[in-house]
């Protein structure tokens, strides 16, 4: 008896030990996360540059004949008038050129009235007589040159605008046809010229829509349309220019606005409304690999693993290809710390 006595009490002991263990196991608390419903969105990214706003017409003056600036009749900034004298050079030496222009022209005049009558008088040939006329004729267009070069020596405000930089100083001497004031017209308002690279460039057409923010005026919110449309890069920086017209800018916008001021653009392409995208916010994604990723669908309280593909990143958001629906609820905050079929309780924001 006392041989089997000890077998027992151990199997016991063992069975009593086990019990306590299973009993003392509780099933492990639900995850807590948070959701996000993936939405639907523009097929195509927005657009994002620097531009600068500027003057639609902005023209470069200068003299037509070349001498010392006599007088800058306007400051940097200040608004003119249409006809408005802007500046001038010492006519000293122009006047000089016209005086000597018209006394070859009287002469070569009168030289031909004199070959017209000895002509009558069998003195000199035809020939020499329309010699002489050809020099007339000559001297009248030296001096109708000469008068349109006067016409020049002075720049007169071709419209009303703002006199955005002057390149001369008065007694400086200028050459002819070097700028000597940039002009801005007010007729034809501001435009945005922004650079775009190549494969940015290949989306946007004209009649697209823009949102311009100034960094001068942050709380400016302005709104355009794509006008121009480079056909070739620039030489220097490689980028596509574009020109983006301003909607009417209301005050209080009208009188801050000055050429030069840094913009950045948002450009919506028309791909962007060609179609529609699923969007879920960035959070939601847990791994990727180029386009393949995965998110955490919520279903029934588990968390569901789920293949995406990534079209582009816009903003904190994710556009989806394909793997998802719009309406379905992705997990953001815990995401990253779930396994396929986990148990999970949602939290409520904030």
């Amino acid at each position: 008896m006392r041989i089997w006595i000890v077998p027992l009490l151990v199997i016991g002991v063992v069975s009593l030990s086990g019990c306590d263990t299973t009993a003392q196991e509780e099933p492990a608390a639900p995850t807590p996360v948070r959701t996000a419903v993936a939405y639907q969105g523009p097929a195509a990214p927005t657009i994002r540059t620097n531009g600068m706003l500027v003057n639609k017409d902005e023209i470069r003056l200068s003299f037509k004949v070349g001498g010392v600036v006599r007088r800058m009749a306007v400051m940097e900034g200040e608004h003119v008038r249409k006809g408005q004298k802007l500046a001038e050079i010492e006519r000293t030496e122009v006047n000089a050129q016209v005086e000597q222009a018209r006394q070859a022209y009287q002469k070569a005049v009168r030289d031909a009235e004199r070959g017209e009558r000895l002509y009558t008088d069998k003195v000199i040939s035809l020939e020499q007589l329309q010699d002489l006329r050809t020099q007339s004729a000559m001297a009248q267009a030296a001096l109708q040159s000469a008068e349109f070069n006067s016409g020049y020596a002075e720049i007169i405000a071709p419209d009303d605008g703002t006199i955005l930089r002057r390149l001369a100083e008065e007694r400086e001497l200028v050459a002819a046809g070097a700028p000597v004031i940039v002009f801005g017209a007010h007729d034809r308002g501001f435009v945005v010229r922004a650079g775009m690279a190549d494969r940015e460039i290949v989306q946007v057409k004209l009649g697209d829509a823009v949102q311009i923010k100034l960094d001068a005026l942050p709380d400016a919110v302005l709104n355009g349309k794509i006008t121009e449309v480079a056909s070739g890069a620039d030489s220097a920086s490689g980028m596509f220019m574009v020109e983006i017209a301003l909607d009417k800018v209301d005050a209080p916008f009208d009188g801050p606005l000055k050429s030069g001021l840094v913009a950045k653009v948002q450009i919506t392409p028309t791909s962007a409304s060609s179609g529609e995208r699923v969007y879920v916010p960035i959070g939601a994604i847990v791994e990727g690999n180029g386009r393949a990723a995965s998110v955490f669908v919520l279903g029934n309280n588990h968390a569901e693993r789920r293949a995406v593909e990534v079209a582009f990143i816009e903003n904190d958001a994710v556009a989806l290809t394909k793997g998802l629906q719009a309406g379905e609820k992705v997990i953001t905050d815990g995401a990253l710390y779930l396994e396929d079929g986990e148990q999970v309780t949602v939290q409520e924001a904030g």
